[in-house]
């Protein structure tokens, strides 16, 4: 039985306007992904990988084009309350060196903006699945740490947690591997993984480097030059497919693990294994 399409995108072109012009990010992306599927967002700095998922969030209406996401066409900011999203943005709107404890943020996810001002029998409710979402993370044991004694991978957890909650059918992860070692890297990947799978949740990962994503990839959008071109790894990640994209020479290398190595991809001095 073919799976059903849970984020199908025709024509579509996004960019931001001002009073004087407008700017054009990318054009013309065709694609869609199915339910439980693991999806990579990659290309280099400032492609735009960013952009396309506020289009998809329904933060950023498009130029041109159609974005259905869960049976629902999204076309203002109401979509990431409608449909049943997880998003862990890229950076966060309160500060990291804050006293609040990560049951308290894994709260937010439940309630909005309220903190700690529930009915007695509604705040244990709540506690209790937040709780539940550390569990489900494996770290119930940082429940009461302040944000402000957590390392980058433990963060990284508290926020999957909270975007965990309420059961979502997809999940919306900008660049959550940037503060790990490569140890934790793959780690947190094998991670994500065995939570959507057991919850048949859809993913959407940016990331700058595959290879942490290599073992669990269900198919790939790379964003580069004005471009959101689709595939499985096998078909993005080769020197032809890439030279072609970029209209200059760029060679793909594989090592004996497997690693990929992006070699003449650098767009504003990013290497795509190291930036």
């Amino acid at each position: 039985m073919e799976k059903q399409n849970i984020i199908t995108v025709k024509n579509l072109s996004a960019g931001y306007s001002s009073r004087q012009s407008q700017t054009i990010v990318f054009e013309n992306a065709n694609f869609s992904i199915a339910k439980g599927e693991f999806v990579g967002v990659l290309g280099p700095n400032g492609a735009g990988k960013t952009t396309l998922f506020k289009v998809l969030l329904g933060i950023l209406k498009p130029v041109s084009g159609e974005v259905t996401v869960l049976g629902e066409k999204c076309q203002s900011s109401s979509c990431d309350t409608n449909c049943k999203i997880g998003y862990v943005p890229q950076r966060h709107t309160f500060s990291l060196d804050s006293m609040i404890e990560a049951l308290e943020i894994v709260r937010l996810g439940i309630n909005g903006r309220k903190m700690g001002f529930s009915l007695p029998a509604t705040a244990r409710r709540e506690k209790e699945e937040a709780l539940e979402m550390l569990k489900i993370v494996g770290a119930q044991d940082l429940a009461h740490r302040p944000l402000s004694a957590l390392s980058g991978g433990e963060l990284q957890r508290i926020f999957l947690a909270q975007a965990l909650v309420g059961n979502p059918d997809i999940l919306f992860l900008d660049e959550p591997l940037a503060s790990l070692d490569i140890r934790r890297e793959n780690e947190f990947v094998k991670l994500i993984k065995k939570t959507a799978s057991a919850r048949n949740i859809t993913v959407l990962l940016i990331a700058h480097n595959i290879n942490p994503l290599l073992p669990v990839l269900s198919k790939v959008i790379y964003v580069a030059n004005h471009r959101v071109l689709v595939g499985n790894a096998n078909e993005v990640f080769t020197s032809a497919f890439l030279t072609k994209l970029y209209n200059s020479p760029v060679e793909v290398l594989r090592d004996s693990y497997g690693r990929i190595a992006i070699i003449g991809a650098q767009e504003g001095g990013h290497d795509h294994n190291h930036g």
